[in-house]
């Protein structure tokens, strides 16, 4: 299945958009929402889209963490961030042709990614493949039921409906999601929907340049916990839980080649080989690259 991509490739998505972006407000209630929904403890975590590395140091609870994006250039500015040990492995992948071996992970986290997701429900149900029975996978989605964007539905300033499940492409690649929606989708692919945080409630310019940030940080976190009864911010934290059976992941075995599924990889000083396809998987820089258009 092809399906586009949105790549951050020799973009300054870190220093302009977090750095300094004035989004240190949305910064920290996303903190305060991953605290809350990470398990206390865990051996591998799987962070999809980790970009730049923005929330790496979050997961200090996990032994090794995978980052996973896209972009080399991302994970070049996480690796100079982070640096070379054996709790990190860096992959370059395609979310939708995930290159790790099925029931591998104890915990996974997608944070500000399925918004570029043009086949949402299909990436979920790879993530699920790649998640141990019981694994804990967390969930950032953008909402499109928020109150302003019934506001303004309600008062004509949009022509979409914020009420229906289907999604809304407001730009290329960048979509809006149904809270309903999603807890479907999530459901079908193996998922137990655990908990909902409602976050970034107060993400307006006008309140931001105006109100202390620690108010504002303490408003969000308290209504953060009104996330299982309704959905109205532009942003919600998932929590859930893997359930049903998973091929149990083979001792000694981690990689499996995104092309045609094989494992394991035979490995030589500069790539990982798959011997049923041909395919070479480049290592280049600490980084290894399993990307498939």
């Amino acid at each position: 299945m092809n399906l586009p991509i949105c790549d951050y490739e020799d973009s300054q998505y870190q220093s302009q958009f977090w750095d300094q972006g004035e989004r240190v407000y949305e910064d920290q209630v996303e903190a305060i929402a991953l605290q809350r929904l990470l398990p206390p403890r865990g051996d591998l975590l799987l962070e999809l889209g980790a970009g730049a590395g923005r929330n790496t140091p979050r997961y200090k609870n996990f032994k090794r963490i995978v980052l996973v994006d896209y972009s080399t250039s991302q994970l070049q500015q996480a690796r100079a961030s982070l640096g070379d040990s054996d709790r990190y492995i860096y992959a370059a992948a395609n979310i939708y042709h995930l290159p790790f071996i099925p029931g591998l992970f104890d915990a996974a986290t997608l944070i500000r990614v399925l918004h570029h997701m043009a086949d949402a429900p299909y990436a979920l149900r790879g993530i699920r493949q790649v998640l141990k029975p019981g694994g804990i996978f967390i969930l950032e989605f953008a909402n499109k039921q928020n109150l302003k964007a019934i506001l303004r539905y309600i008062f004509r300033r949009q022509s979409w409906n914020p009420f229906s499940r289907e999604p809304v492409e407001f730009a290329r690649l960048n979509f809006d999601f149904h809270p309903a929606a999603v807890r479907s989708w999530l459901q079908r692919s193996g998922f137990n929907v655990q908990r909902q945080l409602t976050v970034s409630h107060f993400r307006i310019d006008f309140l931001k340049r105006r109100l202390p940030l620690k108010l504002l940080v303490t408003l969000d976190s308290l209504a953060q916990w009104s996330g299982d009864l309704c959905q109205l911010s532009p942003s919600v934290f998932v929590r859930t839980q893997a359930v049903g059976d998973t091929t149990k992941a083979a001792a000694g075995q981690f990689f499996r080649c995104p092309a045609c599924g094989n494992s394991p990889l035979e490995a030589s000083s500069a790539s990982l080989d798959c011997s049923a396809c041909g395919r070479q998987w480049l290592i280049q820089d600490g980084i290894h690259d399993f990307r498939v258009t």
